[in-house]
């Protein structure tokens, strides 16, 4: 009865870092422009991406997941480079807002690792920190995809 408690109350405090951290990466700009020139920006910002949710009247962008190899990742006690588990997953949300005379798009990436885990099942999928890299290319590119459009950015 011990274990079991405690390692429910470990499954609750690591759902609830993993929910305050998704929150905590989301990044917002605001645009002084319409909706739909937002929109169409947003939505070019994550061309290089298949999207799997596209819905305009819920201002909802969400791109499928993307594999990414990362090799020289190490396992275990000794260290191994597993080459098939070397890898990590990255999708992209983006929501676009309408506020009185401009625009809110906001995004975030979720990030994966392909970690062990132990137990029955060896690897599964683990949430990590969203990549400051893609975090700040993505920024870039909507800032560009805005300015294409003709809209200005906002510090409100």
């Amino acid at each position: 009865m011990y274990l079991f408690r405690r390692l429910l109350l470990i499954m609750i405090m690591t759902a609830s870092f993993t929910g305050c951290a998704f929150l905590s990466g989301m990044q917002k700009l605001t645009a002084v422009c319409d909706y739909d020139r937002a929109w169409e920006s947003a939505l070019d910002t994550v061309k290089d991406r298949s999207v799997s949710t596209q819905d305009k009247d819920a201002g909802l962008i969400v791109t499928d997941w993307l594999e990414i190899p990362m090799p020289g990742r190490a396992y275990g006690l000794f260290s191994r480079d597993l080459a098939d588990n070397s890898k990590d997953r990255s999708r992209i949300t983006l929501r676009v807002k309408r506020l009185d005379g401009g625009t809110q798009v906001s995004f975030i990436e979720d990030r994966q690792s392909w970690a062990f885990r132990g137990g029955s099942r060896l690897f599964g999928w683990a949430s990590v920190d969203p990549s400051e890299y893609v975090m700040h290319d993505l920024q870039n590119r909507l800032n560009t995809k805005l300015k294409e459009r003709g809209c200005s950015l906002a510090s409100l």
